[in-house]
């Protein structure tokens, strides 16, 4: 283990008492597993990059497809159940939580980018979601929890409800629609 990534750790997560201790992280883990990985998927060993990649989360918890692009710096503390998709950037010195998604929504099958693009010196909070072609910023934050499906700003914070409404999928035209059928199964039953 290097001194640059065992100073890495004490920088972010100041539970670590010991250097060794550095072995024990799975993002660390995960990191080099993935670069093994990306170098296999790079030469069009897709099978045995997958492979690789499988093995990586049977034994972290971390699934990072062979094919994201993932910066110098990247730090997944407590790292269980964080999903990385395939066309995913992730710039320099990022810090990814716990429960994170970084995936697609499923709309983009035909396009080249279907994952976020997330800048440098990013911090993404546990079990954030961020979904389709977005772009986060340098230096933004995304708060514990968030669902982002759009881009965030450099340097801007995050947070959001899932639940909130966002958009009404239905027009007037269906709504009405709607409302004389259930008006007629009403009067069927008042016969």
């Amino acid at each position: 283990m290097t001194k640059k990534i065992v100073h890495l750790i004490k920088k972010r997560d100041p539970s670590m008492r010991k250097n060794g201790e550095a072995w024990l992280y799975p993002g660390i883990w995960a990191m080099f597993y993935h670069r093994a990985a990306h170098r296999l998927y790079n030469h069009k060993h897709y099978f045995t990059a997958r492979l690789v990649s499988m093995f990586s989360r049977w034994i972290t918890g971390i699934e990072i497809h062979p094919g994201a692009k993932i910066g110098r710096g990247v730090f997944i503390d407590h790292g269980m159940g964080v999903v990385i998709g395939e066309t995913c950037r992730i710039g320099n010195n990022v810090l990814i939580y716990h429960g994170v998604t970084l995936g697609a929504t499923g709309k983009e099958r035909h396009m080249k980018q279907r994952h976020p693009t997330i800048g440098d010196n990013v911090v993404i909070g546990a079990s954030a979601i961020l979904l389709g072609p977005i772009h986060v910023g340098d230096c933004a934050k995304i708060g514990a929890g968030a669902l982002v499906i759009g881009d965030v700003p450099a340097g801007e914070t995050v947070v959001s409800d899932p639940a909130r409404l966002v958009r009404r999928e239905c027009s007037a035209r269906t709504a009405i629609k709607q409302l004389r059928e259930r008006i007629d199964i009403l009067e069927k039953r008042n016969e």
